[in-house]
């Protein structure tokens, strides 16, 4: 994962599975909100309804082929005998990716076949699962990430730790859409974080002051702590921004999700929250107040 390339594909898998996740969460939930339960994943209403299960398996399967690739590369280039410990970073990468591939194919397994019947509450701790191994690989990574680059690797660790939240919340709540929707957005933010690694460490968005080492490319340096400390404060930002798309991206779909189901049950809600909300600030008028003491 060490280059552009290497962050730009995972990072195109988290963000197309988590923005089809936000979208599945709104529309069900908005589509029947006393029926609602958390998903490990997403069917498609039509058409290849496991498309996303390919897409996670079949995904993480091709990364992790170009990653063990990668390390017999590597491996070859060191010479004389034993193991390479340039490789050894991609192994380590090729286990996280090997995770995901298994939750892909133990979901496939699941509903193609009837040997292996997995709830969603049990598929979603397979999906922590996976989501604990990324959290070790970019903890304890065996080439540790140093300066800058290790800054972006601990906020993409903060993201990863909050997703193995939200999906085991899932697993424990069945019916909360707020766990469902969180484990979509968090998805979708470790996609755009990988994008941002990649421009910012590999490509053109690289911060002023840091250099990429011209013997090592994949190594980025700054010429001093205050240029380090502006690229870091940098990163704050991008992921402030990154946040915000989500935000904004999850409140559009829950307000297009409402509008195009208009559950009842949606409208009475909203009633209710609105009167609980009048009643405790006393106001509402006479009516109002006398529901309040019923």
């Amino acid at each position: 994962m060490g280059s552009f390339s290497g962050h730009v594909l995972p990072g195109t898998l988290f963000l197309a599975v988590g923005l089809w996740r936000v979208w599945s969460a709104a529309s069900r939930f908005a589509a029947d909100p006393p029926a609602f339960r958390v998903r490990a994943w997403s069917p498609l209403p039509k058409g290849p309804r496991l498309l996303e299960l390919y897409v996670v398996a079949g995904g993480a399967f091709l990364d992790m082929c170009l990653e063990l690739g990668g390390g017999v590369l590597a491996g070859r280039g060191g010479g004389g005998g034993g193991v390479d410990p340039a490789s050894l970073i991609y192994l380590e990468h090729g286990g996280m990716l090997l995770m995901f591939f298994l939750f892909g194919a133990l979901a496939l397994l699941s509903q193609k076949t009837r040997y292996l019947p997995l709830t969603d509450g049990e598929l979603c701790l397979v999906a922590a699962a996976a989501f604990t191994s990324e959290l070790l690989l970019f903890s304890y990574h065996s080439g540790t990430h140093m300066g800058l680059e290790g800054y972006y690797h601990h906020l993409l660790v903060v993201l990863v730790g909050l997703c193995i939240l939200a999906t085991v919340l899932g697993a424990l709540l069945p019916a909360s859409f707020p766990a469902d929707l969180a484990a979509g957005v968090l998805i979708a933010l470790q996609g755009l974080w990988f994008y941002q690694t990649a421009l910012s460490l590999y490509g053109p968005m690289l911060p002023a002051g840091c250099a990429r080492d011209a013997a090592e490319r994949s190594r980025v340096e700054c010429r001093s702590r205050a240029a380090e400390e502006r690229a870091e404060q940098l990163a704050n930002l991008q992921l402030f921004g990154a946040v915000f798309l989500a935000f904004v991206y999850a409140l559009g779909c829950y307000a297009v999700a409402a509008a195009r189901h208009g559950h009842p049950d949606l409208a009475a809600m909203h009633d209710e929250h609105v009167a609980a909300l009048e009643c405790r600030g006393g106001g509402g008028g006479a009516r109002a107040q006398e529901e309040c003491a019923i």
